[in-house]
């Protein structure tokens, strides 16, 4: 049995699917069980990391351990999972992690992630760090203007990044469930490519059928719609630390470790597009 938190999430579903085409017993732990929406060969339990006593039905019986966790509670949540799967005789935790852990960024997003990565150490159970960097499916925040506008705004400037398709992250995570060898393996995720937000944003035009531009804007202006979405504070701070990593010119490297994992190539952002253009239309 493998148990995975974040499953109703973009990168948690696609674990849940992937795991099940494998022929995995999965377990999926979500807050409201009656919202969920999975295929009926999937365990759904209800529990709430913000509660520790829940958690422990959940692992019990579970043989390894899929954690998404995200936000700056990211890592006492980690920890009390930790601790319950310890007690339970877990014997895997593969955690979805992000890039920029251990390279010093000082990005409040890696913080987080480090002390959850010290958390799941810590518990000695064996583990696997998957550290994505930014997911393409993050285009989907855009959506609202460009219906509205033709435009996408946003605080990256000129700089490159190299997003990767949630797919692609859920195909190394299963992996490293589902096949010996990843024990103690860190494995940092890009896409295939390093593109700027113009040339994403010429891509998904492409896709969708309509001209769509793109407007860089300064973080202010990008803290000020963020904060009318509804984001906190922390979060907000974090992705602006984000958005000016990527303009220091220093976010573009790309990695071979999808392929080297999964042993087939990285899908593209064209791939994620098409996929995905009718939302934007």
């Amino acid at each position: 049995m493998i148990l995975t938190t974040g499953a109703t999430g973009t990168v948690g579903r696609e674990v849940v699917a992937q795991l099940l085409a494998a022929g995995q017993k999965v377990r999926a732990l979500t807050r409201d069980p009656s919202r969920a929406r999975f295929d009926g060969r999937v365990e759904v339990v209800k529990g709430d990391l913000d509660q520790p006593e829940t958690i422990v039905r959940a692992v019990e019986g579970a043989e390894r351990l899929f954690s998404l966790v995200t936000g700056p509670q990211g890592p006492v949540q980690e920890a009390a999972l930790a601790l319950a799967a310890k007690k339970a005789g877990v014997r895997q935790i593969v955690k979805l992690s992000v890039l920029g852990v251990d390279q010093g960024q000082g990005n409040a997003i890696a913080r987080w992630h480090e002390a959850g990565e010290r958390a799941v150490r810590e518990s000695g159970i064996a583990w696997t760090f998957v550290r994505p960097g930014s997911f393409m499916s993050n285009a989907l925040f855009w959506v609202g203007t460009i219906r509205s506008q033709g435009k996408v705004f946003a605080p990256y400037g000129e700089g490159k990044f190299s997003p990767v398709h949630p797919r692609d992250i859920a195909a190394v995570a299963v992996k490293a469930l589902t096949t010996p060898g990843h024990e103690g393996k860190v494995y940092p995720l890009t896409g295939p490519q390093a593109l700027g937000m113009a040339e994403q944003v010429r891509i998904l035009a492409d896709a969708v059928g309509r001209p769509i531009e793109y407007v860089p804007i300064s973080d202010e202006a990008a803290r000020q719609g963020m904060t009318k979405a509804g984001l906190t504070e922390p979060l907000v701070g974090a992705l602006l630390q984000v958005a000016a990593y990527i303009r220091s010119g220093q976010a573009g490297n790309v990695l071979p470790t999808v392929e080297q994992v999964t042993f087939r190539k990285a899908l593209t952002f064209a791939d994620w597009a098409r996929e995905h253009a009718q939302a934007f239309r």
